[in-house]
């Protein structure tokens, strides 16, 4: 490939977001809120949160606080929007970052319905940042070699199998 159409693509690439946006289904939202027992006294924190409908559901049906963060400034705008709609703008926030860099600490649970490849870049930050006893739930997708403690696998009212996987951060 010639030199200035190989910079071209790179730059292309270079664009794109790390994972596409799709939506997660309403009935595999409350799934993956429910294998994470979520409550009133958690901060959840979807990592590629595209509309905020996991944060947004976790506050409006169990009182959690949430933090959607999303690469698009777009999506992060309509994830607001969507919030204020819901009347649960006061327990959640939406930041325009990058998944792979921000800060996560805060968190009791992570959300996740990214690719395998990065679940598997998050791995070390999920490992360094939360705390023992944060759980972590992801749709479809492992997070490198980590063995979940629960697969959930179902049926979702679309017709698809979804398998849910759930990790809790162990007791050092």
């Amino acid at each position: 490939m010639p030199p200035a159409l190989m910079a071209l693509v790179l730059g292309l690439v270079a664009q794109m977001p790390p994972a596409p946006f799709v939506a997660t289904p309403p009935d595999v939202v409350d799934r993956m809120l429910a294998l994470a027992q979520v409550s009133a006294t958690d901060v959840v924190y979807d990592l590629g949160c595209g509309d905020g409908r996991i944060v947004i559901a976790a506050a409006r049906t169990y009182g959690a606080r949430g933090v959607g963060v999303d690469i698009d400034p777009a999506r992060i705008e309509e994830a607001r929007a969507n919030a204020r709609r819901a009347g649960v703008e006061h327990l959640v926030t939406f930041r325009v970052e990058d998944a792979r860099t921000t800060e996560i600490s805060e968190a009791t649970v992570v959300t996740l319905y990214l690719v395998a490849a990065l679940n598997a870049q998050l791995r070390p930050r999920l490992a360094s940042q939360l705390r023992p006893g944060t759980r972590i739930v992801s749709h479809n997708f492992p997070i490198g070699d980590w063995i979940p403690d629960r697969v959930d696998v179902f049926g979702g009212v679309d017709g698809q199998t979804r398998t849910l996987l759930l990790w809790k951060i162990p007791e050092a």
